[in-house]
């Protein structure tokens, strides 16, 4: 019978104090590689819930696979009352998001923008502020200067009324949602400058709210501003430092230039 051999036994080793804490770091770094890598979860800091930040991508309904948007309603941080239905007649931006979501504070300028861009076309914004400390809420809309209001919806159940269109663990989210009242596009994750009025402009052509192409943008405007704060500002150092006054006509007084004799430059 063949004999096999396994080679020198090796005695197992258990595993030393600093050994087990380079394995616990080990196996940290491990998971966080991991999620940064593909789960994107982040967790709100103070509760249990787990939230999905997506990967951005977008989906459009067209007319006929339209379908009407939930009623919701709530109060806001400022302590107004809103219905979704006050917007009728209006497109409707609504931006799911946290003050402890770091994906939702990166796209907070671009949701600005958007917004100063479009106020003439037919476009509000509506935030919906899931998940959190209303004192951290307020204070982190008061510090950004979010120019529209927010619902403050501490159980998520605008996301739930959502549910069959976007994920309600998906934060940031944002839908588009026409003057009908019904959704005409969805973002999960982080929305963009490009990607926001690209899914904004045909619903605003097909409404007949102006034309985008004609919105004022926001950053050739500040650019514009920043040109003519430099130009300024060469301007007035272009000028010589200590230049005198024009002198008078006459070094005497009496507009002839000349001396009349006395001493003083004064006439007879």
């Amino acid at each position: 019978m063949p004999s096999t051999s396994a080679g020198p036994r090796l005695r197992s080793a258990r595993p030393t104090a600093m050994g087990r804490v380079w394995c616990a770091l080990a196996l940290a770094a491990v998971l966080a590689l991991s999620g940064c890598a593909g789960g994107n979860e982040i967790q709100n800091s103070g509760a249990d819930d787990r939230f999905i930040s997506g990967d951005g991508s977008s989906t459009v309904f067209e007319g006929a696979d339209r379908v009407e948007a939930p009623e919701v309603s709530g109060t806001t941080l400022d302590g107004d009352e809103v219905a979704l239905s006050d917007y009728l007649g209006e497109i409707v931006v609504l931006n799911v998001w946290a003050s402890w979501c770091g994906p939702c504070r990166a796209e907070q300028p671009v949701l600005d923008e958007v917004h100063a861009e479009y106020a003439d076309l037919g476009v509000d914004f509506l935030g919906v502020n899931i998940k959190d400390d209303e004192t951290a809420a307020q204070a982190y809309a008061e510090h950004q200067e979010i120019p529209y209001p927010s619902l403050y919806d501490q159980p998520g159940e605008v996301p739930q009324a959502f549910r069959d269109t976007v994920p309600p663990r998906s934060i940031p989210s944002t839908l588009i949602i026409d003057p009908e009242g019904r959704i005409a596009a969805r973002v999960i994750g982080p929305t963009t400058y490009g990607q926001l009025t690209e899914l904004l402009n045909p619903v605003v052509v097909e409404f007949d709210l102006g034309d985008p192409e004609e919105r004022p943008r926001v950053a050739e405007q500040e650019a514009a501003e920043n040109e003519d704060g430099a130009d300024s500002e060469a301007s007035e150092g272009a000028g010589e430092p200590g230049a005198s006054e024009e002198p008078a006509e006459g070094a005497d007084g009496d507009g002839d230039g000349t001396d009349d004799g006395d001493g003083n430059g004064d006439s007879d």
